[in-house]
């Protein structure tokens, strides 16, 4: 399964500063800081699912256009092959609106310094902060029944094409 993770940034000469977590209040990774994204519904492309997702869920307005792919990852659960998915990360440095809190989620701006990992994917601290210095990233993770990674691998690339 497909699906989109947005992560809204801050920059500041030219490289990014903050980014905008929330809290994940209910559902599939409760608990734990991420971007806005889920699950591509059906005649949706990964894009779209990205904007309405941010909007549903942490109340901006993105546009397609403003969307910089960053990465693609995927993440294996042998225990629950249902959760398997291919994650579409893609950063966002223009929106409208003030974030909002929401029935799913409760963002927060962080400093990209003080991102808290471990209140996070225990994947995301293999992967974002490469993300978060402008690099683009490839790679797959194998998850076990709590969460511990038994298999990971995070490629650098020029191109996400």
């Amino acid at each position: 399964m497909d699906v989109s993770l947005c992560l809204i940034v801050r920059r500041e000469d030219g490289k990014i500063r903050h980014v905008l977590l929330a809290m994940k209040k209910r559902g599939f990774g409760r608990g734990w800081w991420n971007g806005s994204g889920g699950k591509i519904e059906k005649n949706e492309t990964v894009e779209q699912c990205a904007v309405r997702e941010t909007g549903e869920e942490i109340g901006l307005t993105i546009s397609e256009s403003h969307l910089k792919k960053a990465g693609v990852i995927d993440f294996f659960f042998p225990s629950n092959p249902e959760w398997d998915q291919r994650m579409h990360v893609y950063l966002v440095g223009s929106w409208q609106g003030e974030p909002a809190e929401t029935e799913e989620m409760r963002p927060k701006w962080f400093r990209t310094e003080e991102v808290p990992y471990n209140e996070m994917w225990p994947t995301d601290a293999y992967w974002l902060p490469q993300v978060l210095e402008g690099k683009m990233v490839t790679g797959s993770f194998t998850i076990g029944e709590d969460y511990q990674i038994f298999k990971n691998r995070i490629k650098e690339v020029k191109s996400l094409e």
